[in-house]
């Protein structure tokens, strides 16, 4: 039998938290194998991912350090304000930039996230990408972690990182115990060209079937001017949304807006998927650690979700890549075991953070919403609550890796 490739880690998975972890670790000197069932050519075609994401900007940080931000040049929006409120009625909460400070976050369509990426990948000696390649057989021993795929090539390393998704075949198969439940709301999602331009303003409304948000990207070559949208509606209304023509959706569409910016043309697929909760209490056992999804999945309504995940990739490179410089085997237990008390209290507060605010603002009823206007009232009047919150969409809250804090490690 062939000796297997070797390398520091194995990353099972390779969506954007997978593919940034390769890339953060080969930027500190650490080497990697990405191990993906998806064809690359299909994950970067334009029909694929119709999804944009709010990068915290300590998230943004991160990606400077290790040269993605230069790949997004003119394809990231900031996002200066975000303006919030209770189906639209007064008692609006609005979060807004200083004059030269850092933006809220900047948007990104996931394709050119992928774009950047594969590019990034090509150029990092020390990270591999196998796929599509389907694992055929995994062991884990006293020494580390081997992968064999189907066509018989034998992978090793003394730690395996699942960042495969909510759905992770791994994580299962290792025994992780998963907390899960369904919202019963289903996601439409999308971009639009509009009529009106947004000013960097990012929106958020909150009705009682779910939250509706437009979300500011760059303008086309055509300089027309773009938002993305995230519509949140009840599991029995998606299906009849999603046999709605073009024109009908959009017509709903700018109803659900209230005219904020004008007329509007889709200029993305349409997606929909149902929404739900998972966490996962526990991300680290023998020589295998959770990230991203794999570990977490939260309710979008705070656009915290990949976010959280990269927020994983950062503590996770700084761990290991302090581990190497101690010589330390980077599946060993206490190593392991930083990674797990840093990222466990994070992942579960933001969690429970947003589905509580899920169910606070799904309550009907004329009272329920003056309670909340009330409350976003308050916020808007409070500056310490309201910088704490402007933290935490910036991703800048709590004990930050040096990545997000713009570092090396």
């Amino acid at each position: 039998m062939t000796e297997p490739l070797r390398s520091d880690v194995l990353i099972s998975g390779g969506g954007l938290v997978g593919q940034t972890l390769a890339l953060a670790l080969a930027h500190h000197g650490l080497s990697s194998r990405i191990v993906d069932p998806a064809d690359p050519a299909t994950t970067i075609a334009p029909g694929f991912d119709g999804r944009a994401s709010a990068i915290a900007s300590a998230v943004w940080q991160m990606f400077e350090v290790i040269g993605i931000a230069d790949r997004l040049a003119g394809h990231g929006c900031p996002i200066r304000a975000i303006k919030v409120s209770d189906a639209g009625k007064p008692g609006e909460l609005d979060f807004e930039t200083a004059e030269g400070a850092p933006p809220l976050g900047t948007m990104v369509e996931n394709r050119r996230l992928r774009l950047a990426l594969r590019d990034a990948l090509v150029e990092a000696p020390l990270a591999t990408l196998h796929a599509p390649v389907t694992v055929a057989a995994r062991a884990v021993d006293a020494h580390g972690v081997t992968l064999t795929l189907a066509d018989g090539t034998r992978l090793s390393a003394p730690l395996l990182i699942v960042a495969e998704g909510r759905r992770s075949p791994t994580r299962d198969a290792a025994g992780f115990t998963i907390a899960n439940w369904s919202y019963h709301h289903h996601a439409m999602i999308g971009a639009v060209a509009h009529e009106r331009p947004h000013g960097h303003v990012a929106h958020e409304i909150f009705f009682p079937a779910g939250p509706f948000a437009l979300l500011p990207l760059v303008d086309d070559e055509q300089g027309r001017h773009r938002s993305a949208f995230v519509w949140t509606v009840s599991e029995r209304e998606g299906p009849a949304f999603a046999r709605l023509g073009d024109r009908g959706f959009t017509a709903e569409l700018e109803k659900r807006a209230g005219g904020l910016l004008g007329r509007m043309e889709l200029v993305a697929p349409r997606m929909t998927y149902p929404l739900g909760f998972h966490h996962s209490a526990k991300i680290v056992t023998d020589r295998i650690v959770l990230v991203g999804d794999a570990a977490h999945g939260i309710h979008p309504i705070a656009g915290q979700g990949l976010n959280l995940g990269l927020r994983d990739v950062a503590a996770l490179t700084e761990v290991l890549v302090e581990g190497a410089r101690l010589g330390l085997d980077l599946g060993d237990a206490a190593l392991l075991a930083r990674y797990q008390r840093w990222r466990g209290l994070d992942n579960l507060m933001v969690s429970l953070a947003t589905d509580s605010l899920t169910r606070l603002f799904g309550i009907p009823g004329r009272t329920a919403s003056a309670v909340r206007r009330a409350g976003l009232g308050a916020v808007q009047r409070l500056p310490m609550l309201k910088r704490f919150f402007m933290d935490e969409a910036r991703g800048e809250a709590g004990d930050l890796p040096r990545l997000l804090a713009g570092a090396e490690v």
